[in-house]
């Protein structure tokens, strides 16, 4: 199954190291992240694992519940953790979903069969509280994620859904932010008090403006 930006999130019944999991129902009115990794017991997932071990605090800032997946199933998934719980120095706070069967890694379009036929690759999604897909990523099964620059593209896309901005390249919470070219300079007076700089005429950057 092929997603896109857009879409709704398909929903699913799986079991998880917390319980079953009734995807829909459990996010919510919250926003949601879903990363899958290849495989219990691999280094650059346990690295992973515990890293959003730390950011958790962070993603609940943001509104935005975390869940991970792997093809494996729950016993391996509660023994994986013991490891996640000792490399990262901290305790396991968000659910692993179990996949044995690979129904939500086919819902997701988690296995390129091209790069692996039975691993899921590195995909992470964002969806939003109306369940709609609103980030997609990809990565090799070699190469870890930045769940850093997760929370920054999550900055941005909360901030762009309730304001007529862009966020330029490299953009952090705290700084100067794009207006979109659909708002015209009049508008643009009335809609950003802190004023605006046009750099070009479709360039004009306005402090971020829920600061």
């Amino acid at each position: 199954m092929s997603l896109r930006l857009g879409d709704t999130a398909p929903d699913f019944t799986a079991q998880s190291t917390q319980g079953e999991i009734h995807f829909h129902r459990w996010l919510g009115d919250s926003w949601g992240v879903l990363f899958s990794h290849p495989k219990d017991f691999t280094p650059v997932c346990t690295t992973e694992l515990g890293d959003v071990i730390r950011l958790k605090p962070e993603f609940e800032k943001r509104g935005v519940k975390v869940i991970a997946l792997s093809v494996d199933d729950v016993k391996s998934h509660a023994d994986w953790s013991r490891d996640i719980e000792e490399v990262s120095g901290r305790k396991l706070n968000y659910p692993i979903l179990a996949d044995p069967d690979r129904h939500v890694s086919d819902l997701y379009g988690m296995i390129h069969p091209n790069a692996n036929d039975t691993l899921t690759v590195r995909a992470v999604y964002v969806i939003d509280p109306k369940k709609r897909i609103r980030l997609i990523l990809t990565y090799p099964a070699s190469t870890g994620r930045n769940f850093e620059e997760l929370l920054r593209a999550i900055d941005s896309i909360q901030l762009t859904e309730s304001y007529s901005v862009a966020t330029p390249v490299n953009w952090h919470e705290g700084e100067d932010c794009i207006i979109a070219p659909s708002v015209s300079d009049e508008e643009a007076r009335e809609k950003f008090p802190k004023g605006y700089r046009a750099v070009k005429s479709y360039l004009r950057y306005t402090p971020q403006p829920n600061l």
